[in-house]
């Protein structure tokens, strides 16, 4: 079926209000990848290898467990 065989004349135009109301909504398994970082930061990540990614998560991970280690003492 092609898009000129569907008949969209009973849909509604979008208006200035429809997207005024409406909200973003990110599936969780995208949510995950949505971080904002300064562009130094990630281009200093970048510059480290392929698996930046993975090493941002491991930096991270050892900040979480360093705080832990300071609340508990």
């Amino acid at each position: 079926m092609l898009d000129e065989d569907i008949d969209y004349s009973d849909i509604p135009p979008l208006t200035d209000e429809f997207f005024e109301k409406a909200t973003l909504r990110i599936p969780a398994a995208q949510a995950k990848n949505l971080i904002q970082l300064d562009p130094d930061v990630i281009a200093w990540f970048q510059a480290q290898g392929s698996e930046y990614k993975t090493l941002i998560n491991a930096v991270l991970r050892r900040h979480i467990e360093s705080s832990a280690d300071q609340q508990s003492a």
